[in-house]
């Protein structure tokens, strides 16, 4: 049976259906934005213009911090917008053009969260070595890699999903657009589809969480021949970046790594991770990190002269 695609224009049904509750929403989310925005736009300047933040971290840490920005850019304002209208619509191309850089976003974040998971291997582990591993050109390499990850991971999801008719209805359980709840809507069964979504997208988070993991593991086994306070400096150091993984991996697994749904917490918990953990990124790695508060008591200063 041959389907019309005949829908041009998608219907979201928020996160909440109540007015006042959206306006409460409104109110809370759009300062979380505002801050996720200046928070790592501070740390990318900072890291930017510093003569002391010159090191493979924080190279990959301002590289975090412009992901996070375009990440969060991809969600958030369309979000945070619709919480005051009655009727919350979007194209079906800008559907998928939403789609497409939200997972070019999301799995260039992940990538780069293992290149600091390997920096911080090198650093602890081969320490002699480490500026010769870990070279201004191989950390280029690796960010522009992370950034090719993201891509072909993205073109994949879209190829599978552009194909799909869609003739109504046009109404998506969700207050953004994602594949599960996208494929939901689809005039053909698209059971394959689904297929391939979990194995591009889980395949590769359990990937990831596996190569984290293995880093960690075998720095935590190398720290055990170090003393008390060599342990304790190794540790802090790689503290933030265990925390980010937490906050990144948790909420992404919940989604991504099982099958769709369509409970309400899955929207509940989209948002932790769309909004909220992009905020608490660079204050993660800021206040637990002397170099970088110091690197902006030092920014500001000269702002201020």
């Amino acid at each position: 049976m041959v389907h019309e695609n005949n829908v041009t224009e998608l219907i979201f049904t928020g996160l909440f259906q109540d007015p006042e509750v959206q306006k409460v929403c409104f109110v809370l989310f759009l300062p979380v934005y505002l801050a996720t925005l200046l928070g790592n736009g501070l740390i990318f300047v900072t890291v930017s213009i510093s003569k002391t933040l010159h090191s493979p971290m924080y190279f990959f840490l301002s590289s975090l911090s412009l992901v996070e920005i375009c990440y969060s850019s991809t969600v958030a304002p369309k979000f945070i917008t619709d919480l005051l209208a009655k009727v919350k619509t979007i194209s079906l191309k800008g559907c998928l053009t939403q789609i497409f850089f939200f997972h070019f976003f999301g799995v260039v974040e992940i990538i780069l969260l293992v290149m600091m998971a390997y920096d911080r291997y090198v650093a602890i582990c081969k320490p002699l070595h480490y500026m010769i591993i870990m070279s201004r050109q191989v950390c280029h390499m690796l960010v522009a890699g992370s950034w090719l990850g993201g891509l072909i991971h993205s073109i994949i999801q879209i190829i599978i999903t552009i194909p799909l008719p869609f003739c109504g209805p046009n109404v998506i359980d969700h207050y953004f657009c994602d594949l599960h709840p996208l494929l939901k809507l689809a005039c053909s069964d698209t059971f394959m589809e689904r297929f391939i979504v979990m194995a591009n997208s889980g395949l590769f988070s359990i990937i990831s969480l596996f190569i984290l993991v293995s880093s960690y593991a075998v720095i935590l086994i190398s720290l055990r021949k170090r003393s008390a306070e060599g342990r304790r400096k190794a540790l802090s150091t790689c503290a933030s970046h265990i925390t980010v993984v937490i906050l990144y991996f948790g909420p992404g697994a919940f989604i991504y790594m099982r099958p769709s749904s369509a409970f309400t917490e899955d929207k509940l918990v989209s948002v932790f991770y769309t909004v909220i953990t992009p905020m608490l990124n660079p204050i993660v790695y800021t206040l637990r990190n002397t170099e970088m508060k110091n690197a902006i008591r030092m920014f500001w200063s000269q702002k201020d002269k």
